[in-house]
C-alpha cells in the first residue's frame, strides 16, 4: 500500500536531507521512506527553489497591473463625470430617470 506524504513532512524529511547530518540511511529508517523517493523529493526540492524567488517578480507584476487598472478606471470616471457635467450644463442630461 502507498503512503501519502503531506509537503510539510516532505519539506521536513528533505530539509534534514540537505543538512547532510545524517545519512541517507539514517533518515530511510527514522522516516520509513524508501531512499528513491528521498532523492526524487531532494531532487524536486532543489529544481523547484528558483521559482519560490519568481514568485516575487509576479506578485510585483500583478501588483503594478492592478495599480494601472486603478488608474484607468479613475481616468475614465474623471472623463465620464465631466461629460455628465457638460451634458447637464446644456440641458441636454435629466437627473429624474
Amino acid at each position: 500500500m502507498r503512503k501519502n506524504h503531506s509537503a510539510s513532512f516532505k519539506a521536513q524529511v528533505v530539509l534534514e536531507l540537505l543538512r547532510e547530518e545524517k545519512t541517507v540511511s539514517e533518515l530511510v529508517s527514522a522516516y520509513g521512506v524508501h531512499p528513491s523517493m528521498l532523492h526524487r523529493w531532494k531532487k524536486a526540492a532543489l529544481e523547484g527553489l528558483p521559482q519560490l524567488f519568481d514568485r516575487d517578480k509576479d506578485a510585483k507584476a500583478a501588483q503594478a497591473a492592478y495599480e494601472q487598472k486603478i488608474e484607468e478606471l479613475y481616468t475614465e470616471i474623471g472623463r465620464l463625470s465631466t461629460q455628465l457635467a457638460w451634458l447637464k450644463k446644456k440641458g441636454l442630461y435629466d437627473d429624474q430617470s
